[in-house]
């Protein structure tokens, strides 16, 4: 798949300061640091994390531990899902922690809020966890890099899927009520118009809840065939849960637009099967992702989603785009990221865009039953795979001042 990046002219310049740095292999401080700002603590401690944080430890571990012959730190702190906290901590470490670049970013609000300070300080950020694509478009800049999946993704996988079956052309959406939820609701939206179906209503819940009792029953009253849950993590859980309890699921449909292996497994094969959910990546996909998994499994004692995946798939291509370009100066490996594929157990021939999207081909996949689970974490089966072309918005539909149209 070819895509549009830099101008020549720019791509030319970027290449020969990479080339002319190269030789010298500096950087700006007495170490390479990565911060990993994420959720320890709230609702996407399962599904983002500490084991985010072991993901970029394991990548930093194979490429070597240094970077031209000075040691590569790894550092970490909890945003408690808050963009205020997130944005502040961003703002000390670049400023005065000598952080070279932050990954994972757990929750879409902290993330926006992080890239416009990466734009700022001309810093890198790489976006693992959260969904919102208007990383990619409004608050795009040649530091964010937007790596795993987005809500157009999300909304062309299961949303599409679901909504072009007979039965799929009505939907009610609970939605957690920031600007994850409320980005992943308009985006299956759209997908459900485009198919002639049709939005009845939505409800939106904070994060975090705990009771979905009356969320739930207004789901059920609102007639609609397809029950969309614009939320992940604990809150899909308690939605799920409080779905089955109060009957909405006989008559109508549930639609986990963005459900993660955790949530299955803390959910139970008896409760999860049958739900279908669009993943960029699973552990038994081929040799490379299982021999991942292995290494992940003996030191967090549970199998990573595609977001965990993403984060050592990230850092390594940072990694090897520094080395690349012989310094950590942030335009010479912006240039070389988008200029070097992605090759590994995550992704085959991903691209970075100039919008900093990377686009890579997604999966849609089935939720297994207890009886067609052959062994400990065996929980999907494929249905399809997207083409990355057909994955991620096209160029042309894009907001973002650095594409050239």
């Amino acid at each position: 798949m070819k895509t549009r990046f830099w101008s020549r002219t720019m791509a030319s310049l970027a290449f020969a300061a990479g080339a002319t740095t190269a030789s010298a292999q500096t950087l700006s401080g007495d170490v390479l640091r990565i911060g990993v700002l994420t959720d320890i603590s709230g609702v996407y401690a399962d599904v983002s994390g500490k084991g985010a944080i072991e993901a970029v430890k394991m990548a930093v571990e194979d490429y070597g531990g240094t970077m031209f012959g000075k040691p590569i730190d790894v550092i970490y702190a909890d945003h408690l899902n808050k963009p205020d906290i997130g944005a502040a901590k961003a703002r000390e470490w670049f400023d005065t922690g000598d952080v070279d670049m932050i990954t994972d970013l757990a929750n879409s609000g902290v993330a926006l809020a992080v890239a416009g300070i990466a734009k700022d300080k001309k810093r890198h950020i790489i976006v693992n966890n959260p969904s919102n694509v208007g990383l990619t478009n409004e608050m795009c800049s040649p530091y964010t890099i937007h790596y795993t999946y987005d809500a157009y993704s999300l909304a062309h996988g299961t949303g599409r899927t679901i909504a072009e079956q007979p039965g799929g052309d009505t939907w009610f959406f609970l939605t957690v009520d920031f600007a994850f939820g409320i980005g992943l609701e308009q985006q299956v939206s759209e997908v459900v118009r485009a198919a002639n179906g049709r939005v009845v209503g939505a409800a939106r819940h904070p994060l975090g809840t705990t009771d979905f009792s009356s969320f739930a029953l207004q789901a059920q009253t609102s007639g609609a065939k397809i029950i969309g849950l614009a939320s992940t993590g604990h809150d899909t859980v308690n939605a799920i849960k409080a779905a089955r309890e109060f009957g909405v699921t006989p008559n109508q449909k549930l639609a986990a637009l963005l459900l993660w292996i955790n949530d299955v497994h803390a959910l139970g094969l008896d409760v999860a099967q049958g739900l279908q959910l669009t993943n960029a990546w699973y552990w038994d996909m081929n040799d490379g992702s299982r021999d991942f998994a292995k290494r992940y499994y003996e030191r967090m004692q549970s199998m990573p989603n595609m977001a965990h995946a993403g984060d050592y798939s990230s850092t390594m291509h940072y990694l090897k785009a520094v080395e690349a370009a012989g310094t950590d100066d942030s335009d010479a490996v912006s240039a070389k990221m988008r200029e070097m594929p992605v090759n590994d157990f995550f992704a085959t021939n991903g691209e970075i865009r100039e919008d900093g999207r990377m686009v890579h081909d997604m999966y849609l996949w089935e939720v297994k039953s207890p009886e067609e689970s052959a062994k400990p974490w065996d929980y999907f089966k494929l249905i399809k795979t997207i083409p990355a072309d057909q994955a991620f918005a096209p160029l042309s539909d894009s907001k973002c001042y650095l594409v050239k149209k």
